[in-house]
């Protein structure tokens, strides 16, 4: 199948100089370090695991070895992702960037149409790993998938969230957070961009959810300025993959990401097929491996 390029141009005179596309929302999963990497995984890595039971015991003048030790194991397997995209220069002699494609009939790709487009690749497949991360997809089952299959998993029932009830629905995440985990200052809850959004609105000045009516910091309405949140001392960030309505909250050494190198997520190789097979084809590829996994189960809440 092959990549279909639509030119549409009203191009009359002086070029404007510039390239716009769609935003993106933000990779904050990856960008931000909000899970632990395992890079190098070329298909599959174990994640080690280990536990003890009680350990003090009353103390004689005897060694007395005591306990349980288990070490096993959980599995993080990667696949194996690409990129193709093929930009034939023909397609643009009739538009505004052929002035950058040279006077010779062997013609260079614009560059600024190149330049671009690896940046809008890039971009793109930050963009799309970040769903992918988090919820269930053709190529690998991310968390929310998960979570879901997982009896061990701390569930608690989702509702509809708003400004009025976040906060409440918040307190029912905390307030299933294993005990252990509670002042463990690794511990995160992460937030669908939605359940962000209805808290900074609650955090804003609503009577109700007793904050006052001039919100946190007496700022009202204008008192988040992108700065960290938490709830009752945990830190909440927003996991931009996560889906709308949706929280959990778990430690960050609990999360994994699985990939070859971590430089395969941004390298984009661009191959003129000129001096190849003639054509006046040009070929953009990325390739990379990514999979997901957690250690442990009972160690997330997982609010859906």
């Amino acid at each position: 199948m092959s990549t279909t390029t639509t030119i549409s141009t009203s191009y009359n005179g002086q070029d404007a100089g510039q390239i716009i596309s769609r935003a993106l929302f933000s990779a904050s999963t990856l960008e931000n370090n909000l899970i632990s990497f395992k890079p190098n995984v070329k298909y599959k890595t174990i994640l080690k695991r280990l536990s003890t039971g009680s350990l003090i015991q009353s103390a004689d003048c005897d060694f007395s070895a005591d306990s349980t030790i288990n070490l096993d194991e959980r599995e993080l397997e990667v696949i194996k992702l690409k990129v193709n995209l093929q930009v034939c220069k023909d397609d643009f002699m009739d538009d505004y960037l052929a002035l950058e494609m040279g006077a010779s009939a062997h013609g260079d790709l614009p560059k600024s149409f190149s330049d671009f487009l690896i940046e809008e690749m890039r971009k793109k497949v930050a963009n799309e790993l970040e769903t992918k991360i988090w919820q269930n997809t053709t190529d690998f089952d991310g968390f929310e998938t998960l979570f879901a299959n997982d009896g061990t998993v701390i569930d608690v029932t989702a509702i509809a969230i708003d400004a009025e009830n976040v906060v409440a629905e918040l307190a029912k995440v905390h307030a299933a957070i294993p005990v252990s985990l509670v002042t463990n200052p690794d511990t995160t809850i992460y937030v669908s961009q939605s359940v962000a959004s209805a808290y900074v609105i609650a955090l804003g000045g609503f009577a109700a959810n007793g904050v006052g009516g001039s919100g946190s910091d007496a700022k009202g309405s204008q008192w988040y300025d992108g700065s960290s949140l938490s709830f009752a001392g945990i830190k909440v960030v927003v996991a931009n993959g996560l889906s709308q309505g949706k929280m959990v909250a778990t430690t960050k050494s609990n999360l994994f990401f699985g990939t070859s190198l971590m430089s395969d997520l941004n390298e984009v190789k661009v191959i003129d097929m000129e001096n190849i097979d003639g054509s006046d084809n040009v070929r953009f590829i990325m390739k990379m491996t990514a999979g997901v996994q957690y250690a442990y189960g009972a160690d997330v809440v997982y609010y859906a």
